[in-house]
């Protein structure tokens, strides 16, 4: 299973929070398994996550595509510069990043 489809799963099966503030909110919280962060998020944004990612001990994986390109892997009509995966349902995608 590669990291879109794993992604794709969590999103559809499991407990997702999308978009950068809400994921820094969720960060600030130690809410979240995993942080999903688009190649062309703006600096500050991913400033941002690694720094509360590190403080709740939150792996940070860097998407190889645009804002454009997560949304689409989400399947939602707009971008997705940041997510946070609270529950990953059936998807492997903790295990593909373990």
């Amino acid at each position: 299973m590669d990291v879109d489809r794993g992604i794709r799963v969590a999103v559809d099966t499991g407990v997702v929070t999308l978009g950068s503030e809400k994921s820094i909110q969720a960060l600030k919280l130690g809410k979240g398994k995993l942080v999903v962060v688009a190649d062309n998020s703006p600096a500050e944004v991913k400033e941002d996550v690694a720094y509360y990612a590190k403080l709740s001990e939150i792996p940070v994986y860097t998407f190889e595509g645009t804002s454009v390109d997560l949304g689409s892997v989400c399947g939602k009509p707009f971008t997705v510069a940041t997510l946070v995966i609270k529950d990953p349902g059936d998807s492997t995608i903790l295990e593909m990043m373990g």
